[in-house]
């Protein structure tokens, strides 16, 4: 006589589930890589999710960025700039960029309020600063015509101004656009506010040694500086 087979249940493995990473605060990211970098002056920057590390500019690109200056000073523009940092934040606050443009003209200068802002970020202005923007590419031209130029429409900064001496071209791009969530799109969706989908709908180019025409109230620029570059 045999004996019933004895049946036990099989037991599945127990997968354990993946648990979320904790999000390194962008500037915490930034001041390792300078802190890596040790005597080498750099400042590093924070776009469209990933940490960037600028090429040492060098003497024609910073020669340009001085003559430009001195033509928006020339011109009234006392709040043209360069060297600052600045933040662009998310719906919910939260670091969606940290830029340093070359050059810039602020709508304001700092308050107290701008400059508490900049302390409780560690050396970063509120991006609303910002009235106008400006880049001179270098070796990683891509950046000022791909990443940088998407951050500054998300952010809303009216003027960019574009000195690219790769394609020998100066650009004005005047009116951003952010592409915000519609009422019909999937809540799960995010493609639809997605600031790498942010772009300027009007785009003023001529060739690099021609006045660049910039909207009221600023002057054209003289290009003519860049084209030894």
């Amino acid at each position: 006589m045999s004996a019933e087979p004895i049946m036990e249940p099989i037991m599945e493995p127990v997968v354990p589930k993946p648990q979320p990473q904790p999000q390194v605060d962008p500037i915490d990211l930034l001041e390792a890589f300078e802190k890596a970098a040790g005597s080498m002056p750099i400042r590093a920057e924070f776009i469209e999710g990933t940490g960037i590390v600028p090429p040492q500019p060098e003497h024609r690109h910073n020669a340009g960025i001085v003559k430009l200056i001195v033509q928006f000073h020339l011109a009234g523009f006392d709040l043209a700039g360069v060297n600052d940092g600045f933040r662009v934040t998310q719906a919910d606050g939260t670091t969606m960029a940290l830029v340093v443009p070359d050059f810039y003209v602020c709508r304001r200068e700092p308050t107290e309020l701008d400059e508490s802002y900049r302390k409780a970020h560690r050396g970063w202005y509120p991006i609303d600063l910002l009235a106008l923007v400006g880049e001179v590419t270098s070796t990683n031209h891509e950046m000022d015509t791909g990443p940088k130029l998407r951050a500054y429409a998300a952010a809303g900064i009216p003027v960019y101004v574009l000195i690219d001496r790769h394609a020998k071209t100066a650009h004005c791009y005047t009116d951003p656009v952010a592409p915000q969530k519609t009422d019909e799109a999937d809540e799960s969706d995010e493609s639809d506010d997605d600031p790498a989908e942010a772009y300027y709908s009007s785009d003023t180019k001529v060739t690099l040694g021609d006045p660049l025409p910039l909207p009221a109230p600023y002057p054209a620029l003289d290009t003519s500086p860049f084209l030894k570059s």
